[in-house]
């Protein structure tokens, strides 16, 4: 098996877009590999273009009659009906409206996520990135959350059919609760889902207790530790160490899938914590280390959430692949915290971003504004913590 990580690309990939005041922008691809070029960290050889993808593995997951409801209205001029309908199925005017050619991105966008799992799975490749992908809000008959398909669960979906039922473990990180993905597997003993999120209380998507554990023969494979707002890193990587590991020891998995939304950062303007470019650095270097423990490194990474996409995107997301390929400048980055970013990247990305950008990969946290009630949220997120972890195996 080869130890070099696969980097899914397509530039197709960019045409998921809804519109230019949408705060889901994929410009992000673009910045994050312009970062890595400038890091010398991706060459031309690591790209690798998504298989097109046979329409039937998207019916694995998603119903027919909304995958044509998709197409219909992904025409340049959808039918009266087909509009008429379009809210039915999460695509009206909310936040998932439909837009020209958005089924053949969202495709796309599947494929290169499925095209990681085979490229994983068949051991091509030891591990597998692909950072278009992520969508974990999308159901079976319904958009939701700036998600049309959802690629993560076609992928599973993909991998147990394909590798004789081959035990998945999704590990879900972005800030929103990774619903979709939960729900398609809820009742799957073959699929252990987990998800570090914001607490649903006052957040989007309202789910993700301690106490959605699975249903039927899927109950015990289902993990959510919703934290608090106002949650700093300590805190946040604490209960994510401890229960992925007890998770993972539990399920022990043939692959790890995880998605990487990087909207828990507290520049991102859609959610509420208080969290660095520190546990970008971290949650990577944990996972990979679970994955050469129980699944002889099997890893596939996707992208997901993020929504400040010049001062954090770019930079979580390198961090990602820097892990994935053990280069160097991760253990230089855990020994120095102010190692600069590369200046003709800054330059260039500063000409158009209306924010000033960091110069240090990590950020100084002490220019910050504290966070009343610290001790009460870590207390409070320790609590969940052991509520999650109730029934795992000490």
């Amino acid at each position: 098996m080869s130890s070099q990580a696969g980097f899914i690309y397509d530039s197709s990939e960019l045409q998921y877009r809804f519109h230019d005041s949408h705060p889901f922008n994929q410009q992000r691809l673009l910045h994050t590999h312009q970062l890595l070029y400038h890091t010398q960290a991706l060459s031309p050889s690591d790209l690798i273009k998504p298989t097109k993808l046979d329409e039937q593995t998207l019916l694995n997951i998603h119903t027919s009659e909304y995958v044509s409801m998709v197409k219909a209205l992904s025409t340049s001029k959808p039918s009266t009906q087909a509009v008429s309908r379009a809210e039915q199925y999460g695509l009206g005017i909310g936040d998932t409206p439909f837009f020209y050619g958005m089924h053949e991105a969202t495709m796309t966008t599947v494929a290169g996520s499925v095209t990681a799992a085979d490229l994983v799975m068949s051991g091509e490749r030891k591990r597998a990135l692909h950072l278009a992908g992520g969508l974990h809000h999308a159901f079976r008959n319904k958009a939701a959350g700036f998600c049309v398909y959802n690629d993560a669960s076609v992928a599973i979906a993909h991998i147990h059919e394909k590798y004789d039922g081959a035990r998945v473990l999704y590990i879900d990180t972005d800030v929103h609760h990774g619903d979709g993905v939960q729900e398609t597997f809820y009742t799957d003993p073959h699929v252990c889902t987990f998800s570090i999120h914001e607490t649903g209380k006052y957040l989007f998507p309202g789910t993700g207790y301690a106490s959605e554990r699975g249903d039927g023969h899927g109950f015990g494979y289902n993990f959510n530790l919703p934290m608090e707002p106002y949650t700093e890193d300590e805190s946040w990587l604490d209960c994510f160490q401890a229960a992925i590991h007890k998770v993972t020891s539990f399920f022990k998995p043939d692959i790890i899938i995880s998605q990487h939304g990087c909207d828990a950062h507290y520049y991102d303007p859609l959610s509420h914590q208080h969290c660095s470019m520190n546990i970008y650095l971290e949650m990577p270097r944990i996972i990979k280390h679970l994955a050469d423990m129980w699944c002889d490194g099997r890893w596939v990474a996707l992208g997901g959430g993020g929504y400040d996409i010049w001062r954090v995107v770019p930079r979580a997301w390198s961090l990602l692949w820097l892990t994935m390929n053990n280069h160097p400048l991760i253990d230089q980055l855990r020994a120095d915290s102010t190692i600069l970013l590369p200046q003709q990247w800054v330059s260039e990305l500063q000409a158009n971003s209306p924010e000033v950008l960091p110069l240090t990969w990590m950020d100084d946290i002490k220019a910050w504004e504290g966070v009343p009630r610290l001790q009460e949220i870590n207390e409070k997120n320790e609590q969940t913590k052991q509520l999650s972890m109730l029934y795992l195996p000490s």
